[in-house]
C-alpha cells in the first residue's frame, strides 16, 4: 500500500483550496500550509456558448493568428500632424474615448471635455454657449477608436490638436494619440478653465510643430524597443511612464535643440512624467489593430470606457461594442477628494492592458503597489492572475521580477468567462463633475456582461 501511495503519508501535506474559502480557512487555523485558488465555475447559461466556441474547428488556430499578428507588430513614431489633416476631421466634428456615446448619456468629464474643445475650435465663447450648441446636437462626436485613434480619459479630439503618428512596420496598419497635457486641471480630465485653453492653444502653435520637426530629422522611432527597455526600469507604460518619457526625451532632444522653441518644449516634456502614455497607447492601438477581424478568434482587440460605459471588441466580430455600466476605480485620492467626487471609469488607455503592459504588467513596477494593495507581492498577485486569461507572453516585453518572463498578452474571451477572472487595468479617476479634473488614480475592472455578450455572439456566428 505505502509504495502504491508514493510515500504520499510520509512527506508533509501540500494543499491547493480552490473555490471556497472554509476548507483553506480551516486548514490555516491548524497551521498547516495551504495555497488558495480564486477559480468559480462559469456564470450559469454559458456552458452551451462556451462548448459552441472551443468545439469549433479551427477556433484554437485563429487565436494562435491573432495573437501572432499582435505580438509581431513593430509599432514605429513616424510623425506628428494636426488631427484636420491626418484624420480629416472638419469643423464641430470630434472624436471621443470608448464606446459610441451621446450627448444625452455623456458623463461630467466627457462633457467637460467636449465644451473645452469647443471653446479651443472657436465654436462658442462661453462654456454656457458650448453646452447649448452641444446640447442642439450642433457638433458631430464620435469614437476614436472608429477612426484607428486612441485617447486618454475624455480623449476628446478636435481638428486642431495635434497626433502622434505610429506606423505598424510589420503589418503595415497606422495609429493615432493625441499629445499629452500634463497633470491637474487638464481638458482629457474634464477640465476647460482658461488655463486649460491656454495650454491647449500653446501645445498647437508650439509644442506640435517642434515635434514634428524632431520627428521627422530623427526618422521612424521603434517604440516596442522602448517601451520594453522601460518596463526594464520600473514603468509599467499606464499608470507610471517616467522611464519611458525620459527614453523619448533622450532619443529627440539632439533634434529639439536646434528649435525655436527648444527650452520650452524641452521643460514641459521633461517635466511631465506621463508625456509617453500617448505614445504607449498608440503603439498599442496598432498591435492591436493588427489582430483584428480574424474569423472565429476570441482575443479581444480593444477595452475602451468613455464615463458611461465600458465596451470590448473582439478580433472575430469585427467592429461590433460589447458594453456594460463602467465602474468606479478603486484607488487612492488626492487632496480632500474621496470616492464620492470620483466618476465611473473613463478612457482609452486600457488599450495598454488590451496588448500586455499597464495592469498587466504591475509586477514590474514597484513605485505603484499601493494602487492594488501596498506591498509588491499584490502587485506580482495582479499580473500572475493575468496569465490565467492570456493567450500568450509577450516576446519584447518582460518582467524583471519574473525572471524576465513576458508580460500576459492577448485576452482570451474564453478563459475569462472560464475563469471568472476580470482584467485588471490601472488607471486616473476624473471627477464627476465637468470641470473638476482629476481627483484620483487606482484600479478597476470591467463588467463581467461583456465578455458573457462577446461569447454569445461568437457563438452564434456561423
Amino acid at each position: 500500500m505505502a509504495d502504491r501511495l508514493g510515500g504520499l503519508l510520509a512527506r508533509e501535506p501540500r494543499v491547493i483550496a480552490v473555490g471556497a474559502d472554509v476548507l483553506a480557512d480551516a486548514l490555516a487555523d491548524q497551521a498547516v500550509p495551504v495555497r488558495t485558488v480564486d477559480w468559480r465555475p462559469p456564470p450559469p447559461g454559458t456552458e452551451d456558448a462556451l462548448n459552441a466556441v472551443l468545439g469549433r474547428a479551427g477556433h484554437a488556430e485563429a487565436n494562435a493568428t491573432a495573437v501572432g499578428r499582435m505580438l509581431s507588430a513593430r509599432p514605429h513614431l513616424v510623425d506628428v500632424r494636426p488631427a484636420w489633416e491626418v484624420l480629416s476631421l472638419e469643423p464641430g466634428a470630434f472624436l471621443h474615448a470608448g464606446p459610441p456615446l451621446t450627448w444625452e448619456r455623456a458623463s461630467g468629464p466627457m462633457r467637460g471635455a467636449l465644451i473645452g474643445a469647443m471653446l479651443l475650435e472657436g465654436l462658442a465663447h462661453t462654456p454656457e454657449d458650448a453646452e447649448q450648441a452641444l446640447a442642439r446636437g450642433d457638433a458631430v462626436f464620435e469614437p476614436c477608436h472608429h477612426h484607428h485613434t486612441v485617447g486618454p480619459m475624455a480623449g476628446v479630439v478636435s481638428p486642431s490638436m495635434w497626433m502622434l503618428v505610429v506606423r505598424d512596420e510589420e503589418h503595415g496598419g497606422t495609429a493615432c494619440c493625441s499629445l499629452n497635457e500634463g497633470l491637474g486641471k487638464v481638458l482629457r480630465y474634464g477640465a476647460y478653465g482658461p488655463e486649460v485653453i491656454e495650454r491647449l492653444r500653446w501645445m498647437d502653435a508650439v509644442l506640435g510643430p517642434a515635434l514634428r520637426d524632431a520627428v521627422r530629422a530623427h526618422g521612424p522611432l521603434d517604440l516596442l524597443s522602448l517601451m520594453a527597455q522601460a518596463l526594464q526600469m520600473g514603468d509599467e507604460l499606464h499608470n507610471r511612464n517616467r522611464a519611458a518619457t525620459s527614453l523619448l526625451l533622450r532619443e529627440l532632444a539632439p533634434d529639439l535643440a536646434g528649435g525655436p522653441h527648444a527650452a520650452e518644449v524641452l521643460r514641459f516634456v521633461g517635466g511631465n512624467d506621463h508625456f509617453f502614455l500617448n505614445a504607449a497607447m498608440a503603439a498599442a492601438k496598432a498591435c492591436a489593430d493588427a489582430a483584428r477581424d480574424v474569423p472565429g478568434a476570441s482575443l479581444v482587440v480593444a477595452m475602451a470606457r468613455n464615463g458611461t460605459d465600458f465596451g470590448i471588441q473582439v478580433s472575430g466580430t469585427g467592429d461590433r461594442w460589447f458594453t456594460g455600466p463602467a465602474g468606479v476605480p478603486d484607488g487612492l485620492y488626492l487632496g480632500s477628494y474621496g470616492p464620492a467626487d470620483a466618476n465611473p471609469d473613463i478612457g482609452d488607455s486600457a488599450i495598454t492592458e488590451t496588448a500586455g503592459a499597464g495592469g498587466f504588467a504591475l509586477a514590474a513596477a514597484p513605485a505603484i503597489v499601493r494602487f492594488v494593495g501596498g506591498e509588491v507581492p499584490d502587485a506580482v498577485a495582479a499580473t500572475h492572475r493575468m496569465y490565467e486569461i492570456t493567450l500568450a507572453e509577450h516576446p519584447a516585453l518582460r518582467i524583471p521580477l519574473l525572471s524576465f518572463r513576458g508580460t500576459p498578452a492577448g485576452i482570451d474571451v474564453t478563459r475569462v468567462v472560464r475563469t471568472g477572472v476580470l482584467p485588471v487595468i490601472d488607471t486616473g479617476i476624473a471627477g464627476r463633475v465637468a470641470g473638476t479634473g482629476q481627483v484620483g488614480a487606482g484600479l478597476v475592472e470591467p463588467p463581467a456582461r461583456v465578455f458573457t455578450d462577446a461569447l454569445a455572439a461568437l457563438a452564434a456566428d456561423p
